[in-house]
């Protein structure tokens, strides 16, 4: 399904819905915004809602700002179906504040490759991203191979990281601690590694489309900042590409979860469905540049030069959600008082 065709046949059933009544379903979403939000209601929501006939609602914010809404809604959720980066899905299922999914329930369960599971089926990953290094090829003659690339004095100033609160700013934490020889349970090679940088830094990005406006305005050169968002952005014009640092970059597992006590459950069960299709999945991985979890997707040549080559996937560093979940709140105290004070 088009974009084009995907939007006006939501509009059409949208305008269909509201002449025939208030009866049918809303589903609350809670999405990442920017470019993911556009696709999602493209890829996921287009097809859902010509399925059932049910309406979404999505409410764009980032993983850290899902977890607490579900949290101060203990049992009692607005929303039906969240997307939330593993380490935060699997402290709210630590907390007992999601369903588990059904895989009976599921018929593209099957297909799913099996590290996408959560414990317990707590959630499924929806699609596998990468923390890494975006820079601009109009003004990076050379392109970077090493976190360390970051640091260069020629940079400063014209680089920007995200916050710790933000997926690509804990990545990178966990990243540079490991290249300086810390470990999880100590942070302080990374943190006093980091500290110089982030004080010159143009923004500690908390949301990730900040940084296209950042790339749009020529302030910076190199950003620590995803391939999927990077490849939207190559799409729209800008003259960016992508770099694996030799390191490894840091793997992401974006997921979906139900909330306890979601209002819409068992429809919340019908899109989980739908997003882990072989068609949805496809769609959505071409028009964000990211990798699927169904195994029987096949995706275009043209996304080689911006997803990892085999090589580069067994380099990347994929942290353990559990043991993450352990140390981020030590992690997040000592951010803020060792580098943004």
């Amino acid at each position: 399904m088009s974009k084009k065709f995907a939007f006006a046949m939501t509009a059409a059933i949208t305008v269909a819905g509201t002449a025939t009544g208030a009866l049918a379903q809303e589903l609350v979403v809670g999405a990442f915004g920017g470019s993911f939000a556009d696709n999602v209601q493209t890829c996921y929501i287009a097809p859902f809602t010509e399925a059932t006939g049910a309406s979404v609602i999505l409410k764009p914010a980032s993983s850290a700002q899902h977890a607490a809404s579900v949290r101060a809604t203990a049992g009692q959720s607005d929303m039906d179906l969240v997307f939330a980066d593993d380490a935060f899905a699997v402290q709210m299922a630590n907390e007992g504040l999601l369903i588990p999914l059904d895989r009976s329930k599921l018929s593209n369960a099957p297909d799913i490759i099996d590290g996408a599971w959560g414990k317990d089926d707590a959630y499924v990953a929806a699609m596998l991203g990468a923390t890494t290094i975006v820079y601009n090829k109009d003004t990076v003659s050379e392109a970077p191979t090493s976190w360390n690339d970051l640091f260069d004095p020629k940079y400063e100033g014209r680089v920007t990281i995200g916050d710790v609160s933000a997926t690509a700013g804990w990545q990178f934490l966990a990243a540079v601690n490991e290249m300086e020889g810390g470990t999880l349970e100590d942070p302080t090679p990374g943190l006093e590694k980091i500290a110089p940088l982030a004080k010159s830094a143009v923004l500690l990005h908390t949301q990730a489309d900040q940084v296209v406006s950042l790339f749009e305005r020529g302030e910076i050169d190199l950003a620590v900042w995803y391939p999927d968002r990077a490849g939207v952005a190559i799409k729209g014009g800008l003259p960016l590409a992508v770099a694996y640092p030799e390191e490894g970059a840091v793997g992401i597992r974006p997921t979906i979860s139900i909330p306890k006590g979601a209002p819409n459950a068992d429809l919340a069960m019908t899109l989980v469905d739908t997003i882990l299709s072989v068609e949805a999945q496809k769609c959505f991985s071409e028009a964000q540049v990211i990798g699927a979890v169904n195994r029987k997707v096949e995706l275009s040549d043209d996304l080689s030069d911006l997803l990892p080559s085999p090589e580069q996937t067994e380099q990347m560093l994929f942290l353990d959600p559990a043991d993450m979940a352990v140390v981020m709140p030590d992690w997040t105290r000592r951010w803020q008082r060792e580098v943004l004070r």
